[in-house]
């Protein structure tokens, strides 16, 4: 089932009214049937796997505090996790090209094709960090299947994260709040938001970005330089769309999803980047990750924090796909942080000197570059694909297509811009924001016909692209 379709719209809607009206001690069995549903719409194989998935992290993570053989229990648990992930994501980059080596084929190339693993790099990130949690003391097991089940599968987040964390999901399913006008309100306000985002936005803006690189051999180098501008704008608002979709669904049931995105365009720099775009996954890795590698290399002393910086991004590209293409993604994007990292007193003394206008918009204007020329390699298909596209920017004033100007592309973009002048407005202008929500707050007919022509505008121009770029991973 597509999440960008009246038919998810309808279903959400209405299973929050059955939610409701069943007595409390069923909603977390409703929830979990309801998102069985959703996951078996994709592939029944899919849901009969990742419910197998669920059980066996469940069952390791009840046995770990109390066994005798705690750390081997502890590790057994992560490499099923990431052996699974291994062999239904990375075949193709790890294990097939080695069992060509010795003309071996064991047909693990096609247990994608029969599982059809969406969603996998999260619940399987869900998992492991269930695992770490219990191991390290940071939460008890949880004692209910069903919870715990209901943790991994929840439909809202299940194609496209937040990545969830177990000690934030988990103790909400204990005291599960009664009927809330604001919490019903506030989430399918926010859904509402969600679907403008992807529907008003990034499809319009998709097309262009797309065919971009399906035609690197033809395009132009004046092309590729508005396709860099603009590809950031189009994972913005098509991924935090789903994320909004997501969180507002979910606290119409009373759930709370870790927030994914806090203003990331006006970062000034790549470090204060990653703590507002997707959120979620790279305070994951920050804290799963990084953290502990930085602690395990603590021998290598100054060194340690370096070396885990890159090690840590690498695989987060990684994590994104089975690619050289991703992998240097996450190359970027350690060079970047850790270039901050040891040019911070320079920059500081450097900057200083100038007024803090300039400082703030310089920073945020050579962020968002850096971060589309790095998207490159997100959606180039591989490597040799995104060097193409870099070459033609050799000849910048060769313009060959006119994409770019249809009205639809234009309209997507406009509206774009506009939101990002909303949030400079809420982020530097805090009078002239205030204004605009007192307005906002004041003129009840305003909102409803805002309200009314948006959700108007939404149903009309569903027929566009409906996948979301996160549902590949």
């Amino acid at each position: 089932m597509e999440i960008i379709s009246i038919y998810f719209a309808v279903l959400s809607v209405i299973s929050f009214f059955v939610y409701y009206l069943l007595n409390q001690r069923y909603r977390i069995l409703f929830l979990t049937l309801l998102s069985c549903g959703f996951i078996a719409s994709f592939s029944l194989n899919l849901l009969i796997y990742v419910l197998i998935f669920s059980v066996i992290n469940f069952f390791i993570g009840l046995k770990i505090p109390g066994s005798r053989f705690k750390k081997g229990l502890f590790r057994t648990g992560i490499v099923i996790n990431l052996l699974q992930i291994i062999i239904l994501k990375y075949d193709n980059f790890t294990i097939s090209p080695i069992l060509h080596l010795f003309n071996l084929s064991f047909g693990i190339s096609e247990l994608p094709k029969i599982i059809v693993p969406i969603g996998i790099s999260y619940f399987t990130l869900q998992g492991i960090g269930y695992l770490i949690n219990i191991h390290m003391g940071w939460e008890k097991p949880e004692k209910k299947v069903l919870n715990f089940i209901l943790y991994i599968i929840f439909y809202p987040k299940f194609i496209s994260g937040p990545v969830e964390r177990s000690n934030h999901f988990l103790p909400q399913l204990k005291t599960l709040q009664s009927f809330s006008t604001e919490n019903a309100t506030l989430g399918l306000r926010i859904a509402l938001w969600g679907f403008f985002k992807k529907v008003i936005i990034a499809n319009h803006l998709a097309d262009t970005v797309t065919l971009t690189y399906s035609n690197a051999d033809t395009i132009g180098g004046l092309n590729v330089l508005l396709v860099i501008l603009i590809q950031p704008l189009f994972l913005y608002f098509d991924f935090s769309g789903y994320t909004d979709i997501a969180i507002g669904f979910a606290k119409t049931f009373g759930i709370d999803l870790l927030p994914n995105f806090n203003r990331p365009f006006l970062s000034e720099n790549m470090t204060t980047f990653w703590k507002r775009f997707h959120i979620s996954l790279s305070s994951w890795f920050n804290d799963y990750f990084f953290k502990q590698a930085s602690f395990k290399l603590r021998r290598w002393k100054s060194h340690a924090t370096t070396i885990a910086v890159f090690i840590t991004w690498i695989l987060f590209g990684v994590w994104h796909g089975a690619g050289w293409n991703f992998m240097a993604l996450g190359l970027m994007q350690g060079l970047a942080i850790y270039y901050e990292f040891v040019t911070r007193r320079k920059r500081i003394t450097f900057f200083s000197k100038f007024p803090p206008i300039i400082r703030v918009w310089s920073g945020r204007i050579l962020t968002y570059c850096f971060y589309g020329i790095s998207l490159t390699f997100f959606f180039a298909p591989d490597l040799s694909t995104a060097f193409k596209v870099f070459s033609k920017l050799k000849n910048i004033s060769n313009f060959s297509s006119t994409n770019f100007l249809l009205k639809p592309f234009m309209f997507g973009l406009i509206i774009a811009l506009l939101l990002l002048v909303y949030e400079i407005l809420q982020c530097d202008y805090e009078k002239s924001y205030y204004r605009i929500q007192k307005y906002w707050t004041n003129h009840r007919l305003f909102r409803i016909v805002v309200y009314y022509a948006v959700v108007v505008l939404i149903i009309s121009l569903l027929r566009g692209n409906a996948a979301f770029i996160y549902e590949m991973f």
